[in-house]
């Protein structure tokens, strides 16, 4: 049986199906017009995400039914057209959730002149086939040991929700990050691109530095630097010491001179110092593209410390797939290179063997100086995803990996593109 109240919460995520059953796609977020005069807003449609990842506008006049798990719409037809939000228009999710409100319900005293925030709205259909949000359920702050209580509350209870108040400084941002939980960093790099600047802001100043390094990384350039540029300039630099040696190069070799040395003068000297020997080394080439940190060991390091030392959760696949051995210090630049163990060797040999015995020595390293194409060719060339970068003295200063070939193989505004359409049901 088709719904006439639900709540925001339960429609998040929901699969979109045209009147044959086909899918469309998913729900996202929910567009409201919130009044200033208190009366219950209007819904004017759902946000929702096709597989492309591009975000369109469904209006609610288009929806037949919400039922559990799908809401089903009266046309397969739908605008293509990116969803663009309005002048008087917010989005529950991402705007009104988290907010901070007043409540002056006579049966709720004890919430009466205190803060308490939205953590789920609800939804009325009316006899005209409207939808209005007529419900706001709210929670206290967190008492240690307690868990919060939420009320539900007539809209017309709440007090704090104008477009205005909305939009100023200090927005909660719980169940944002409840959404982002075990989504990987590439997600919720394309979720943040898609929230109002100052719910990404918001976001970002609530994630860890860890997390939000994960993330910066996944955005396109400009994106990083905006972001980055709203930061406090400390917070700003912990990030960059964060990221990937690489990206934080590529990141800081787009400011400004003056801006790059007062970010790399905060960092701390062992993180900062790979940095600037990347920015040394133009972009396109080998030197450019490399990380300095890849997994680097002696002659004498057993087959099981070797893969005890791939097993790093924190290294990507492509990196993981090669050791390189060296002769003393393993930090870059190191020692002389004298060559490579791939991780398939590895597998096949007795925990106790030394590595220097099963070294790949007739795979040539790539020079720091050559070029991205000569780059793309070596890793054609042999089948590899990682490759070893050395200096004119054979000193190993870093790796190459495929993610790194293929940043730059692509247009710049690569993550910015969509996919094609085709073969989606209902585009028309």
């Amino acid at each position: 049986m088709a719904a006439t109240r639900v709540y925001v919460a339960r429609l998040a995520g929901l699969v979109v199906l045209g009147p044959d059953g086909e899918s469309i796609g998913r729900i996202r977020d929910v567009v409201v017009a919130i009044r200033y005069d208190r009366q219950q807003p209007r819904v004017h449609g759902l946000v929702v995400e096709l597989p492309s990842r591009r975000r369109i506008f469904v209006p609610m006049l288009r929806v037949t039914a919400i039922e559990p798990g799908v809401v089903t719409l009266n046309t397969g037809t739908v605008s293509l057209r990116r969803f663009a939000q309005r002048p008087g228009e917010l989005l529950a999710i991402a705007q009104i959730v988290d907010s901070a409100v007043r409540v002056d319900d006579p049966d709720l005293p004890d919430l009466v002149d205190i803060d308490v925030f939205v953590v789920d709205l609800g939804l009325e259909q009316t006899r005209t086939r409207d939808w209005r949000i007529s419900r706001v359920a709210v929670r206290g702050h967190r008492r240690i040991g307690r868990r919060r209580t939420v009320h539900v509350v007539d809209w017309s209870r709440v007090s704090g929700l104008t477009p205005y108040e909305i939009g100023r400084p200090g927005q909660d941002v719980t169940t944002l990050l409840e959404q982002f939980e075990g989504l990987r960093a590439a997600d919720v790099a394309h979720l943040l691109r898609e929230l109002p600047e100052k719910r990404r802001m918001e976001v970002a100043e609530a994630l860890d530095d860890e997390r939000l390094a994960d993330v910066v990384q996944e955005l396109p350039d400009d994106d990083q630097i905006d972001l980055l540029g709203h930061l406090e300039v400390r917070r700003a630099a912990d990030v960059l010491e964060a990221m990937d040696p690489d990206d934080a190069a590529d990141l800081l070799g787009e400011l400004s001179t003056g801006e790059r040395e007062s970010l790399l003068a905060l960092m701390d000297p062992q993180e900062s110092e790979p940095v600037r020997r990347l920015l040394q080394h133009s972009p396109d080439t080998a030197g450019g593209l490399m990380t300095p940190k890849p997994v680097i060991l002696t002659p004498s390091t057993t087959v099981a410390e070797a893969l005890a030392r791939v097993r790093n959760p924190d290294l990507t696949p492509a990196l993981a797939s090669m050791v390189f051995v060296v002769r003393p210090p393993t930090a870059t630049p190191t020692g002389r290179y004298l060559g490579c163990v791939h991780l398939q060797q590895l597998l096949r040999e007795p925990p106790a063997h030394l590595v220097g015995g099963i070294l790949d020595s007739d795979l040539s390293p790539l020079r720091v100086e050559v070029s991205l194409s000569a780059v793309t060719r070596y890793f054609a060339t042999y089948n590899l995803v990682c490759g070893p970068v050395v200096d004119a003295e054979s000193h190993l200063l870093g790796a190459v990996t495929v993610d790194d070939v293929l940043d730059h193989l692509l247009p710049e505004d690569w993550r910015e593109q969509e996919e094609s359409h085709e073969g989606v049901p209902g585009h028309e």
